[in-house]
């Protein structure tokens, strides 16, 4: 399977904003947009010129990277966001943002989506009290996000719940630090999405 083994901080500095890839790090003065706000390379500092193409692709590799899709994986879920009633932009930031690693992110219990990926696929999350190991798995208004065994013993998922002050729950989702359970309350709307995107134009990448 395709992974990116690099430095995540790098994709953060070519994208030039906070991907929050990295955690905790991403929150302290040690993250690497606060020190070098350009791209990385030799080139980086200079001035590049994107054509029409090149900035919707810019946006689509962003979008890629925030949510930790492989290309397949993102080109299905355009695919299912353009075939639902709607703008499809919209649409589509919502299908990734149900995903159950995006929740567990969300509602602050890891420090990142890919943190979130990992201990799903180690069982460590339930939905509606089954487990689940299925980190793309669609949640719907409803659904409830609790922990196995497992994770309930988990210092990272721990950790994570007690620093949720610093953190902002969106209010599309509810959190029960005592008991450790999440809810999906409604489906997100538009303004409730904080990240820097402009979906039109992945839509119009995918159209051409």
């Amino acid at each position: 399977m395709a992974r990116y083994r690099g430095s995540v901080c790098r994709q953060c500095r070519r994208e030039g904003m906070k991907l929050f890839l990295k955690g905790e790090r991403c929150y302290t003065d040690k993250c690497s947009i606060e020190r070098r706000n350009y791209p990385p390379g030799q080139h980086g500092q200079g001035r590049p010129k994107f054509s029409d193409y090149g900035i919707q692709l810019r946006e689509k590799q962003k979008v890629r990277r925030i949510y930790g899709l492989l290309e397949r994986q993102f080109r299905r879920t355009v695919k299912q966001a353009n075939g639902m009633k709607g703008v499809k932009g919209e649409n589509l930031l919502r299908l990734l943002e149900l995903r159950l690693d995006s929740a567990a992110f969300n509602l602050g219990f890891t420090h990142s989506r890919a943190e979130a990926r990992q201990l799903i696929k180690h069982g460590h999350f339930t939905v509606n009290g089954r487990r689940s190991d299925i980190p793309s798995h669609r949640l719907r208004p409803g659904d409830k996000i609790g922990l196995t065994s497992r994770g309930d013993k988990c210092v990272r998922i721990s950790e994570a719940l007690d620093g949720l002050e610093a953190r902002t729950v969106p209010s599309w989702l509810g959190i029960d630090k005592d008991n450790k359970v999440g809810e999906i309350l409604a489906l997100p709307a538009r303004e409730e999405i904080t990240h820097q995107i402009q979906e039109q134009l992945i839509i119009e990448l995918y159209s051409r």
